[in-house]
């Protein structure tokens, strides 16, 4: 009986689960549905997500993951047990050899619990961290082992990481707090805000899916958007275009530009110069928002592109990195480094 080895993308939206051999088995959303009386756990992945705005006072929909770290660890645990248990089937009696992918930055602490969380929930002990941006270029088939700068911006649900590599290090990198989800709050802010509209973030996420844009759309296409109106509390239908999302957009779109500034900013100029030969390579959901690229590419004059599938770059490259353990090892700092970074 063979070790099954799979890299998990433990997103703050998603779940996505590689498995050597296979390649994406499971890609369901990080949520987890709990009774209120004894948080029993109710449904997990699409099933709970299907719930959200709809559900009960007597079941809470919890997202257990946020800002790409666990917010709730035993929610977590029990989020992890149930996606592996899918992969590896109920009675299988060896272990899963697990990668699972975790932000730059992230505090010893934080690499601690998402270790324990997923030893807790079936991996084989010890359970291998690697960073998100380092995942996502060896999903994307960036040669980072080359002593050659690579940069990646990788936009999820909770997080944007923008990072320059060589040879499987990462030189210089930025995180911020804003990504898909800051995209859906900023559509629920603005048709609140210039509607008096209350949509939900399924709504907004289909607005965003639909029309959304980091740059005017050529036509302006619009959206039936239905919501309960703020004033009557009746429901009501209205339309909304698409440079409307665009201009709702601008605050967190900018903060990304700046996030990608800054790591171009700190690297070496050696590294700087292959980054302008080679361009930036964008992954994740966020990835795939119209002209963002062309938005990147206007604002640092460097060229841009966006890889093959960008929401599974990141599990595809953490399955793979389970052949360079030790060079993968490198790149995360010690629970001891970390502590010394945070103080």
């Amino acid at each position: 009986m063979f070790t099954k080895r799979i890299g998990i993308d433990l997103g703050t939206a998603n779940v996505i689960v590689f498995e050597h051999g296979k390649g994406v088995v499971l890609d369901e959303p990080s949520v987890v549905a709990l009774t209120e009386r004894d948080n029993t756990v109710v449904a997990v992945g699409d099933e709970a997500r299907a719930m959200i705005g709809r559900h009960p006072g007597t079941i809470q929909v919890i997202r257990p993951m946020r800002d790409g770290v666990i917010a709730d660890y035993l929610i977590t645990e029990a989020m992890l047990r149930y996606f592996i248990r899918r992969v590896v089937g109920r009675f299988n009696l060896i272990r899963p050899e697990v990668m699972i992918c975790v932000p730059v930055g992230v505090t010893g602490v934080e690499q601690r619990a998402v270790r324990d969380a997923a030893e807790a929930a079936g991996a084989r002990r010890p359970a291998h961290l690697i960073p998100e941006p380092l995942a996502a270029a060896i999903g994307a088939e960036i040669p980072v082992g080359s002593p050659r700068g690579h940069m990646i911006v990788d936009i999820g649900g909770g997080r944007t990481e923008a990072a320059v590599l060589s040879m499987f290090g990462i030189v210089a990198s930025s995180s911020v707090r804003v990504a898909g989800d800051s995209l859906d709050d900023a559509v629920v802010q603005y048709v609140k805000r210039r509607h008096n509209l209350l949509i939900g973030e399924r709504t907004a996420e289909e607005v965003k899916i639909a029309i959304g844009s980091a740059l005017p759309l050529e036509g302006d296409p619009s959206i039936g958007v239905r919501g309960r109106d703020q004033i009557t509390g009746l429901p009501r239908t209205i339309t909304v275009h698409s440079s409307e999302i665009t201009q709702a957009f601008q605050d967190q779109l900018g903060v990304i530009v700046q996030a990608v500034r800054a790591v171009l900013e700190q690297t070496p100029p050696e590294l700087a110069s292959d980054v302008i030969d080679r361009g930036i390579v964008l992954t994740g959901g966020g990835a795939l928002l119209r002209h963002l690229d062309d938005l990147l590419r206007e604002e640092t004059g460097v060229p841009v592109h966006v890889a093959d599938d960008p929401q599974r770059c990141v599990a595809r490259g953490a399955g793979a990195a389970l052949d360079y353990l030790d060079v993968v090892a490198r790149a995360l700092p010690t629970e001891e480094e970390s502590l010394i970074g945070g103080r």
